[in-house]
């Protein structure tokens, strides 16, 4: 039957886009190109010729869809589905060896593998697929929630429009985890257009490429030339594959970029060797590393392994040695926190140093001076690392002068004059005074900061004129401030102080684990905040609970334990969660207080095997976390509880064989009530 004008158009097209994938490909992603950029260009330009003659033809797939529509005016946030978590550092391989060795008290005698991949300097993001076709592209943000920014991750070459292995079943709901990265080539370039246009150079590709998936409209963040290594996938919250090596090869078929440099270990001394081997290769490469990524191969074990409060207990980051610089110290500060701890920071004569100017250092404590026995004046070898701000290593004695003078830490606290304790056996110095106004600074940045309650406008400068003109006492006070409060500050004219007021307003409205957050409770991260209110569901609660409840939680140590009930004991802190609920700030997890009884699920662990007749997978599961229970792959003599439903196989075969407790899904929700 001879093909319509409109069947032949429709060919063409599709034929003209799997072409232009297929190149687009073997020049991103291989680096292997078989056409000229001039061919490549006729391609795309019949196709758009095509596209712009029938719009009704275009597809959200298709290549010339990766840059368009208007500039963002702000990014949705959006919640992980399974929190994007940070790695533990190790810094030597003594760290790799006592790694392997927790990994193997884990596995409790059974065999298994190492993944070795580079740590590419870059930002983690993570992309939607929906039937194989990209529907979202998110930031990592906090590990909980991040920003939706699918419009910039279009237009990233390594990023496949739509998935192309024919894998139905995975990819009808897939995410792709990923670290977004500027090339050095690509880096310099812009650094170079940027002084031509009279603008500041970005300080190094980290920073460059961070700033660029944030950018409100995808025709700069093109222009950029962002790229993309996959590193992981998701489908739900579980992971599709047996190995992660397996999930590495299935992401390379889809079409994504997978980092050639990896290994598969069979033992710590083969990571370590491969360690060794990255860092000869590091100068070499076309991007920045800073160390390596180990894994456990098997996603059964990495699921009975989990996690701690930051982060997985199957893996852990090597970090190469960073760049070392020497300079002078030409004075010392002494910084006062939000807890009232005093750190001395040293002033130095700027130096660059992996790629940013650094001018200050940290010195941590009085004992770390001591060590040292640094002074000021004198030249000191200084490393950045991990850390925001770089250390102190050693002090250059062969230069001295005999002019370098001593740093004796204050008696009284620098910015307030109150007392300064240090209790025995700690070496930290505090500041004990309630009203000490640099705590209060700190406190208030925190309590706004993104990762607390998001009150965007609030920055340093503000918040230095709010303290100073005692207008907040307290974050508490930030909610009785008016429109006409902010009418004579600098920089706070009517517009900006409309915005700030809306800003204040929203935050009522974040969920409770940001609110526990930015209470600032010493040793309570963000992590270790959403542990706290999904137990506790209420501030109310969490204020009355006892030592020994919250140390019950799985995940919660006796450390965090204390600190919370110690800071809820403090009447002023007391005082001030009254004010915020007062204010309308949100101090419940949405649904109420209620508390599910969790005696029966509390600690232990289930595992899920076979077809069950009224619930998916992922949604028991969620059950059974919400009431503090812990769900693995692994069959072993630690699981609590197999669920069985239809066809459960092997895994109920060796339950029974250790015999263990076996229920069905009738008896599951007879525990869930």
């Amino acid at each position: 039957m001879p093909q319509t004008h409109s069947q032949s158009l429709e060919r063409e097209i599709e034929s003209l886009r799997d072409e232009i994938r297929r190149h687009e490909e073997l020049y991103h992603v291989y680096d292997n190109p078989e056409i000229s950029d001039a061919e490549y260009d006729a391609l795309f330009a019949r196709l758009k010729q095509l596209e712009e003659e029938h719009p009704e033809l275009v597809t959200p797939d298709s290549p010339t869809q990766r840059v368009g529509g208007r500039p963002a005016e702000g990014f949705a946030e959006y919640v992980h589905r399974r929190p994007m978590l940070s790695l533990d550092n190790s810094y030597n391989i003594e760290d790799l060896r006592a790694f392997d060795e927790r990994c193997r008290r884990l596995a409790d005698g059974r065999a298994f593998e190492y993944v070795a991949e580079l740590k590419i300097d870059g930002l983690s993001i993570s992309v939607h697929y929906q039937d194989g076709v990209l529907v979202r592209g998110v930031t990592r943000g906090d590990g909980r929630v991040g920003e939706d920014v699918t419009q910039n991750v279009r237009t990233i070459r390594t990023i496949p429009l739509r998935l192309k292995t024919g894998d139905k079943k995975i990819e009808a709901k897939v995410e792709v985890r990923g670290e977004a990265y500027l090339s050095r080539s690509v880096f310099e370039k812009i650094n170079a257009e940027r002084e031509e246009e009279g603008q500041a150079r970005f300080a190094n590709p980290r920073n460059a490429a961070a700033g660029t998936i944030r950018q409100l409209d995808p025709k700069i963040v093109a222009a950029r030339r962002l790229d993309m290594f996959a590193y992981d996938v998701i489908t739900g919250v579980t992971k599709p594959f047996n190995s992660h090596w397996d999930a590495l090869n299935w992401l390379e078929r889809a079409g994504f970029r997978v980092n050639e440099n990896r290994a598969l270990c069979s033992s710590i001394e083969e990571v370590i060797d491969f360690c060794n081997r990255m860092e000869t290769k590091r100068d070499e490469l076309g991007y920045e590393i800073d160390g390596v990524v180990v894994k456990v191969n098997s996603t059964a074990l990495q699921d009975e392994f989990g996690a701690t409060a930051k982060a997985p207990r199957w893996a852990i980051a090597y970090k190469y040695p960073a760049r070392q610089a020497t300079t002078k110290v030409l004075s010392i500060v002494v910084q006062v926190g939000r807890t009232g701890a005093l750190t001395p920071v040293a002033n130095l004569e700027p130096v660059q140093l992996a790629g940013t100017t650094v001018a200050r250092a940290t010195l941590h404590n009085e004992d770390e001076i001591k060590r040292l026995d640094l002074r000021v004046g004198d030249y000191v070898l200084i490393e950045k690392s991990g850390e925001i701000i770089p250390k102190v290593l050693k002090v250059v004695e062969s230069k001295r002068t005999g002019e370098e003078k001593r740093f004796r830490m204050p008696k009284k606290c620098p910015v307030c004059g109150g007392v300064i304790s240090r209790p025995e056996g700690e070496v930290v110095s505090r500041c004990v005074a309630a009203d000490c106004p640099a705590q209060l600074k700190a406190r208030l940045l925190h309590f706004a900061s993104r990762r607390a309650m998001r009150i965007e406008g609030l920055g340093e400068a503000l918040v230095e004129q709010l303290v100073e003109k005692k207008m907040v006492a307290d974050v508490g006070d930030l909610y009785r401030l008016k429109l006409e409060d902010f009418a004579g500050l600098e920089r706070m004219a009517e517009k900006s102080a409309s915005n700030l007021m809306a800003q204040i307003e929203a935050s009522k409205s974040r969920d409770l684990p940001h609110l526990i957050y930015g209470l600032g409770i010493r040793h309570v991260g963000e992590r270790t905040a959403g542990i706290l209110a999904r137990h506790f569901r209420s501030l109310d609660r969490l204020s009355k609970a006892t030592v020994e409840e919250i140390d019950d939680i799985h995940e919660i140590g006796m450390t965090v334990a204390q600190s919370v009930r110690d800071w809820f004991d403090d009447a002023g802190n007391l005082y001030l969660t009254e004010r915020l609920c007062e204010a309308g700030v949100r101090t419940e997890m949405e649904g109420g207080a209620k508390v599910f009884e969790d005696e029966a699920f509390a600690g232990k662990q289930f595992v899920l095997t076979g077809k069950l007749d009224t619930l998916t997978r992922d949604e028991a599961r969620a059950l059974i976390e919400a009431r503090g229970g812990r769900v693995t792959s692994t069959v072993s003599k630690k699981t609590d509880y197999i669920v069985a439903g239809d066809d459960a196989g092997s895994k109920l075969d060796k339950a029974q064989a250790l015999g263990l407790r076996v229920i069905d899904e009738a008896a599951l929700k007879e525990m869930l009530g």
